[in-house]
């Protein structure tokens, strides 16, 4: 399988997890994710610099709500997916305990501040209006970090989990 995470930052992700593409804004993060064996590649999300139909999986995970133009960037990964293809989202979710305390501005920091967070029905909407099918919601941090004693199992759904991951398929011929 040929897979691209998007926003690949240091390739946190996409190193352990043997994803062979990345792409990320920033030259500092590219090259760390480069020495873990990513193949990187410099560019931004609303303009993928790749050719149409050349990736069996996406990962975008803890980026999309850095994206200057989200729908923009979905936008691009639908046309770089093969049919059939799938993308898979992870995202801290605004409709959630997290959400509204980074959202509201009481967590100052980098992240938090330069960050726009989305919900699971935004970004599902726009995955539904791009053609994207058999999509699929679960949600796991249900408490604060500190506050968690034991390994959270991923639930269905989303709306009481802070971290949610929404898959999703393009249209056309399965694997």
């Amino acid at each position: 399988m040929k897979v691209l995470e998007i926003g690949a930052g240091t390739g946190r992700f996409s190193s352990p997890l043997g994803i062979g593409f990345g792409l990320e804004p920033s030259t500092a993060m590219a090259k760390i994710a480069k020495k873990k064996g990513v193949q990187m590649v410099l560019g931004v999300a609303e303009s993928l610099p790749f050719k149409k139909r050349g990736f069996d999986l996406i990962l975008i995970v803890a980026a999309l709500s850095l994206f200057k133009e989200p729908l923009q960037a979905l936008r691009e990964a639908a046309g770089v997916l093969k049919p059939g293809g799938q993308i898979v989202i992870g995202m801290l979710d605004r409709n959630s305990l997290h959400g509204d305390f980074y959202e509201s501005g009481k967590k100052e920091g980098r992240f938090s501040s330069e960050a726009k967070f989305l919900s699971t029905t935004e970004v599902s909407g726009w995955l539904i209006e791009l053609g994207f099918e058999k999509i699929k919601i679960c949600q796991t941090l249900f408490k604060q970090p500190e506050k968690i004693e034991l390994i959270e199992l991923p639930q269905k759904g989303s709306g009481t989990g802070s971290f949610a991951v929404i898959s999703a398929w393009r249209p056309g011929s399965s694997r």
